[in-house]
């Protein structure tokens, strides 16, 4: 009877023992994170502002994530122009997972918030924008195409210094672009500024632009100084006029099908990564853009300063105050901002 006894007792202990430790044995370990590869579509090189820019973002969301978000960083324009890679991205299907836009470009995508940052002339210097990215409107224009329905959110702002034209005629004041052929994206805004300048909006794709300007399609067109010379464009227009019409703010978007695979850890990840990648691009932007100007000066690119752009503002007043009046006190903050 004693052995029954002691036999019971040391298997109830026993028992009691594997209860005791049962939580930490079996209970589930932490399921290990999945692991994504997202395609991230840029139009232009790497050695370019934003090229720079995509390549901090890439390398701080692998690191952030600890490998589980692979960036596959498709650029040079091999996935198409931004309205191509647009295109591809609300048309769902999960071939273009990311990518770095204009901001303007999504004027046409129901971005009536991004719009008011393509208007000609809202931005006077790069601390004037970087107060109103820094501010608490930004993310509302961020989240706004994801408000709106139409399948992606935007991760970050930065920027690519300010815009220009460009053109294989000689540029000596704003007179100089009347009547010229002048490329433009598909953009309401960026045609109304080009007709208010007296010129004509020829819409070529980014891709084609070079040889647009090279058989005299178009006679000009405008963008970045390190856009400009990181396409070589001076090889074909040679001369530029700095009338800085619009600051080219940029923004990495994302689409909602993408954001949804990801784990609230992983969004936190790509969310820190943008806000070191947003750091970095203001950290390289003015020095990049000074940088490329002196190398097209010596180069022999043909440079012409704006010292009043007062002109150039009253011949787009007709674009600036009809872009603005659906958002007119929202695009009144961003003014105060200066």
């Amino acid at each position: 009877m004693k052995k029954i006894v002691l036999s019971l007792l040391a298997l109830s202990m026993a028992l009691t023992s594997a209860m005791a430790g049962g939580k930490s044995d079996t209970s589930a370990a932490p399921a290990a994170e999945k692991t994504f590869t997202l395609v991230y579509a840029e139009v232009n090189p790497l050695d370019s502002i934003v090229g720079q820019t995509d390549l901090k973002f890439k390398e701080e969301v692998e690191r952030l994530s600890n490998g589980t978000i692979k960036i596959d960083l498709q650029h040079s324009g091999v996935l198409g122009a931004e309205q191509d890679v647009l295109d591809a991205m609300l048309g769902g299907g999960g071939t273009i997972d990311m990518s770095r836009i204009s901001a303007f470009a999504l004027t046409s995508y129901g971005g009536e918030k991004s719009k008011l940052l393509s208007i000609p002339y809202t931005f006077v210097s790069r601390e004037h924008f970087w107060k109103f990215a820094d501010s608490a409107l930004a993310p509302e224009f961020l989240l706004e195409p994801n408000e709106k329905g139409t399948g992606i959110r935007g991760l970050f702002y930065g920027e690519e210094g300010f815009r220009h034209f460009f053109s294989s005629k000689p540029l000596a004041n704003m007179a100089s672009l009347a009547g010229m052929k002048i490329r433009v994206s598909n953009d309401p805004i960026m045609n109304g500024m080009v007709k208010g300048l007296g010129a004509s909006p020829t819409v070529v794709s980014y891709n084609e632009l070079y040889s647009a300007l090279q058989t005299g399609v178009v006679d000009a067109a405008e963008q970045p100084i390190a856009n400009y010379k990181s396409k070589a464009f001076n090889e074909v227009a040679p001369h530029m006029i700095l009338d800085g019409h619009t600051l080219g703010a940029i923004q990495v978007i994302i689409t909602d099908e993408a954001w949804a695979k990801l784990s609230p850890a992983q969004q936190k990840a790509m969310t820190e990564a943008g806000k070191i990648a947003s750091a970095f691009n203001r950290s390289i932007s003015e020095k990049a853009e000074n940088d490329a100007l002196a190398a097209l000066k010596a180069a022999g690119v043909t440079v012409t300063e704006v010292k009043d752009k007062t002109p150039w503002q009253k011949a787009c007043a007709g674009i600036i105050k009809e872009s603005s009046a659906a958002n007119a006190a929202l695009y009144q903050k961003i003014l105060d901002m200066k």
